[in-house]
């Protein structure tokens, strides 16, 4: 998808300047609790399963996203920098400006039965979560769903919401005629530094449950454990804390990836800790003085006792039940594979 020169509103479809869109946006706000402060952008998007730049290195090569910026809030989000392609900010316009394809459905149903789609996986969730609070009042997701499962067509899902579960009955169906799995994201289960860093997303423990509910209905599971913060969260104890609650949940994997900051994000990111946690600037320049990512030795030690937790605590150890009811499916991608230890 190209997304440069947008109009959010007033825009002819005629107009080459405005790519991506078929009619101008229509402007809503909600004067809701959950909403207050926000703004919907309702489009006609052109298209809506994107194929991914070879050159972004993710294992997956097409995906469905209904939503632009997230309500989500989560100060570090990867994704922040891409609302600059819309002349938006990426800090607060990311927070309260959401991009909503209203015929987000409509185009998955058609672009799916096309003779020339190849009926490959379709990743979501990748980009921003595709069951953000806004999901809880356009539903688009149920009509994506309904799409890839009347064409038998793979795909999986990565969230940080529990609204994955309104959707159980179209998962499990789609289950039956093709490949369907899932990942919850969840960095840490330290309830303070989640309020400061996700506050529009559910509790990670309430993450935890959706699951082990996604498992037990037969809907293959795992956890990115993502992101792990320097000096926040990563600590030994923490590290185990976090890896035990996540094999008390049955997830059929886990995968850590340790914070990256890339252009967008990590300005965002360094703000908030110079308000919040000013003895930490200093730290966090020398990790992430040189690009996005911390050192590679910093990494592996991070990752290297994710993983001995990992075998300590069972993680992936189907009992019989679940074995029965979970017929062996592909790992779901996650993002930045160079960062991620499968185990």
């Amino acid at each position: 998808m190209r997304w440069d020169n947008l109009r959010l509103t007033g825009a002819d479809g005629d107009d080459p300047a405005v790519p991506l869109f078929a009619r101008g946006a229509v402007t809503r706000t909600f004067d809701t609790p959950e909403f207050r402060g926000m703004t919907f952008y309702e489009i006609q998007a052109r298209s809506i399963i994107n194929r991914v730049p070879a050159a972004s290195r993710v294992p997956f090569e097409y995906t469905i996203n209904p939503y632009r910026g997230c309500g989500h809030r989560c100060i570090y989000c990867f994704a922040r920098k891409t609302h600059e392609y819309l002349d938006l900010d990426s800090g607060a316009d990311f927070d309260s400006k959401i991009i909503v394809k209203v015929n987000a459905a409509e185009l998955a149903r058609k672009e799916l039965a096309s003779p020339r789609w190849g009926g490959h996986h379709v990743a979501m969730g990748t980009n921003v979560d595709c069951y953000q609070r806004a999901e809880g009042r356009y539903r688009l997701m149920r009509g994506i769903l309904a799409a890839l499962r009347d064409a038998a067509n793979p795909f999986s899902i990565l969230t940080k919401g529990t609204l994955i579960l309104r959707d159980l009955d179209l998962l499990t169906e789609a289950a039956d005629v093709t490949e369907v799995s899932a990942s919850v994201s969840v960095g840490f289960v330290d309830q303070e530094v989640w309020r400061a860093v996700e506050p529009g997303t559910p509790n990670p423990r309430r993450r935890l449950q959706t699951c082990a509910t996604l498992n037990d209905n037969g809907i293959a599971c795992g956890v990115l454990m993502a992101p792990i913060l320097p000096y926040l969260t990563d600590s030994p104890a923490q590290l185990e804390r976090t890896v035990k609650e996540i094999a008390d949940a049955g997830a059929t994997h886990i995968a850590p990836i340790v914070l990256h900051l890339r252009p967008g994000a990590r300005e965002w990111w360094l703000s908030w800790l110079s308000r919040e946690h000013p003895r930490l600037v200093p730290r966090y320049l020398e990790l992430y003085g040189r690009g996005s990512y911390a050192p590679k030795a910093y990494q592996g030690q991070v990752t290297g006792l994710v993983k001995e937790y990992a075998e300590r605590h069972g993680v992936g150890r189907a009992t019989p039940a679940m074995a029965r009811r979970l017929p062996p499916r592909p790992t779901p991608p996650t993002p930045e594979p160079e960062q991620l230890r499968l185990l």
